[in-house]
């Protein structure tokens, strides 16, 4: 479905990598204009680049979404958008409650949710103005039920969770839809990696024996089709797992 021109315009945080790069990929094949923010200013000028050069329209803005000031003077420069997917965030460590570093789960609540409350509310004007705003929290099944070893994650996940349940509620009878998207396990290249301090041995061990673990593109395509739903259609929770999960803690693997 291409989008009306009033809503054509995609910002997507978190874009640099993984599932956010993936969703400018697939949203801007679709027919948005992306606008893609990240910290890492070169990885974001190289994917706008490649997606120009596939006939896609894109740019690329260096963005912290936890800097309140550099996100209120990005959002100034919209009258009108279309989509907002709030994918910038991750985990930290795996520690158990009992020795985990506050730094780290302050950081994480950071990432998540105040980088999440930051843009949305920053762009929700222009969301509104558009006449047919989408906003995407990309949560996790974390956000839904718990795990030993991930409390900080998990914490800052649920209430990502109730941010957009909460904004959801708030907003009803406007013409902004909030979407959230709640992954399982999915295999990119730098997520467990990040967690772990960039030990390869621990990141490998998260999918060790999983044969299908979901990639970026399977959680991109996900979001791009709750995005292109017709106006009326609103996906509240959309969670996706590989077929080898049943839960946060329940597993297949072959090993």
């Amino acid at each position: 479905m291409t989008p009306a021109a009033a809503s054509r315009i995609a910002v997507i945080t978190g874009a640099s990598s993984g599932i956010g790069a993936a969703t400018a990929r697939q949203l801007a094949a679709e027919g948005y204009r992306v606008v893609l923010t990240a910290r890492r200013k070169d990885r974001i000028e190289a994917l706008a680049e490649e997606i120009t050069a596939a006939g896609g329209q894109a740019t690329a803005y260096a963005l912290d979404v936890t800097d309140r000031t550099a996100v209120d003077e990005f959002a100034s420069a919209f009258k009108t958008i279309g989509v907002l997917v709030n994918n910038a965030g991750g985990a930290l460590g795996a520690d158990p409650i009992a020795t985990s570093d506050p730094a780290q789960w302050r950081q994480m609540y950071e990432t998540n949710v105040i980088g999440t409350l930051n843009i949305t509310q920053a762009l929700l004007p222009a969301l509104t103005a558009s006449g047919d705003g989408t906003v995407v929290v990309l949560s996790s099944t974390a956000g839904h039920g718990t795990y030993e070893g991930g409390g900080g994650y998990v914490a800052a996940k649920h209430a990502e969770h109730v941010l957009a349940e909460t904004l959801r509620l708030e907003i009803v009878g406007t013409p902004v839809r909030v979407i959230e998207v709640a992954p399982g396990m999915v295999k990119t290249e730098e997520f467990a990696l990040t967690r772990f301090g960039g030990d390869t041995e621990k990141a490998a061990k998260v999918y060790a024996g999983v044969a299908q673990p979901l990639t970026a593109a399977d959680v991109a395509e996900t979001i791009t089709w709750a995005v292109t739903r017709p106006s009326h259609v609103n996906i509240d929770l959309l969670v996706v797992r590989p077929r080898a999960q049943a839960s946060n803690t329940k597993v297949h693997r072959e090993l």
